[in-house]
């Protein structure tokens, strides 16, 4: 999965659309970041046109080998599929350094030999006359032997950023510094990286956060210093909290694999991720495919969006109903796996898998579905909960026992026999089906979760029911 050092320098023909997702891997691929990929990859499978994935690993005491994999990972679960290979920022430092001495032969960049304390002087003397650094060796000063970091002339005219999403915004001159390009110990910074990996991989489209704004008034300067297109910027507002604040530990989950941990669907976490701050202009829920033909940037608003989990966990619901049942086993035996108290026998596997077409119609997540499942893995004797052993009296117990009789004479095991037989027998008791429901539940689930007493039976099956009857009575 190595990049390459170096690219075709040459971007593809102008009608071409190439966007790319760029993120830093100092940690977990972050939800925000997420949305931002697939907004990228819809955007480029809109146009026919090209979606890269380049790892900006420049900060290489932050940047762990795990957190590429996690980003990579999560980016393959929501089925966010690249184009060509993955390239390293890394692994091109030596071609970054090279346009930097290529703008020094074109005068648009300088070598810099302020030290630290007249650095600070000339910032001070900047922030007093209320403009940006300008540095005193931008115009040509004689060499010196000092150490040195090469920064931007900044332009003297306005910057205009035409964004797809912001509108026009525009950066007057004086607010732009003479930014480090290269650090005394030729190390490019963020700014050079990123331009010159965003030319020479020939993006069109940079479509990123909206806390990325004021960079973009500080990297058109560079394009311009080389004499390269500009690409065309769309900075999408983060997303925020319920309570309008910005995301954070306090509002829940951060990370994908979190969402995928608790039980969402890759699909089901795209299809409300692409409706935050984006909408088809219809209230349809949409698989990431079918949003595809429809997708258009200038329609992101500008305003933050809020992420809602009650929204999420609607829109999940509607894929889990529509899920595949094999595959939706898989995962809930995956989740019934990670609780080692729950005993996920041959046996109970099979009662799971005959209980997956109730439970995805049920559910919320893949979480809730094992929950809901739980009962159908318990071992006998079963551990009875409080709230269920207050409903274990010794009359309840007593009429128990007869219906175990009455089951174990039944013909018919299923949830429409069982449910009439049910009705018949509270009848026979001289009951309401109310006095009989909250005792059967508590001695088949312990006090677990459980679906209407027919289909509770059935899915025990005839031998289970009725030795866990047994052990209760």
């Amino acid at each position: 999965m190595l990049g390459r050092p170096r690219l075709e320098t040459a971007p593809p023909p102008a009608m071409s659309v190439v966007t790319r997702f760029a993120p830093s891997p100092t940690g977990y691929l972050h939800i925000g970041g997420a949305r931002t990929a697939l907004f990228n990859w819809l955007f480029a499978r809109k146009m026919g046109g090209k979606y890269l994935l380049r790892i900006e690993d420049t900060d290489r005491a932050r940047s762990t080998e795990a957190a590429i994999s996690a980003i990579i990972d999560g980016l393959d679960w929501l089925g966010l599929d690249y184009d060509g290979q993955i390239i390293f920022q890394y692994a091109r430092a030596a071609r970054h350094r090279e346009v930097a001495e290529a703008m020094i032969a074109r005068a648009t960049a300088f070598r810099d030999y302020m030290t630290a304390e007249e650095l600070e002087v000339e910032r001070a003397k900047a922030h007093a006359e209320g403009r940006a650094l300008r540095s005193p060796w931008r115009d040509g000063a004689a060499a010196s032997e000092r150490p040195f970091v090469v920064r931007l002339r900044a332009p003297e005219h306005d910057v205009v950023n035409d964004d797809l999403i912001q509108g026009k915004v525009v950066i007057k001159g004086r607010d732009i510094d003479d930014l480090v390009l290269l650090r005394a110990d030729g190390n490019p910074t963020y700014m050079l990286s990123v331009v010159v990996d965003d030319h020479d991989m020939g993006v069109t489209h940079v479509i990123r956060g909206d806390d990325h704004l004021t960079n973009a008034a500080r990297q058109i300067p560079i394009y311009q210093a080389m004499g390269w297109d500009i690409p065309r910027f769309a900075h999408v507002p983060l997303i925020h909290g319920e309570d309008g604040k910005k995301l954070s530990k306090r509002h829940g989950a951060q990370a994908v694999h979190e969402y995928r941990d608790m039980g969402y669907l890759p699909e089901g976490l795209t299809s409300y991720l692409m409706r935050l701050g984006w909408s088809p202009g219809h209230d349809d829920i949409l698989t990431k495919e079918e949003a595809v033909p429809l997708f258009d940037v200038s329609h992101i608003g500008k305003a933050p969006a809020r992420l809602d989990f009650k929204k999420l966990d609607s829109v999940n619901a509607h894929f889990l109903a529509q899920a595949d049942d094999q595959r939706l086993a898989k995962l809930v035996f995956d989740q019934i796996a990670a609780h080692t108290d729950w005993n996920l026998s041959a046996e109970s596997q099979k009662r799971v898998q005959s209980a997956i077409p109730m439970l995805k119609k049920r559910a919320k997540t893949i979480k809730e579905m094992a929950e809901q499942a739980r009962f159908l893995v318990a071992t006998r004797p079963l551990v009875v909960d409080d709230v269920a052993k207050a409903q274990l009296k010794d009359d309840v117990r007593d009429r128990l026992r007869r219906l175990r009789d009455r089951l174990a004479a039944e013909p018919l095991w299923d949830r429409t026999s069982l449910g009439a037989m049910l009705k018949a027998f509270a009848t026979d008791e001289g009951v309401g089906l109310g006095q009989i429901g909250p005792g059967l539940r508590a001695a088949l689930t312990g006090g677990t979760p459980a679906p209407d007493l027919g289909q509770m039976l059935e899915l025990l099956g005839r031998e289970e029911s009725l030795a866990r009857l047994s052990d209760q009575v």
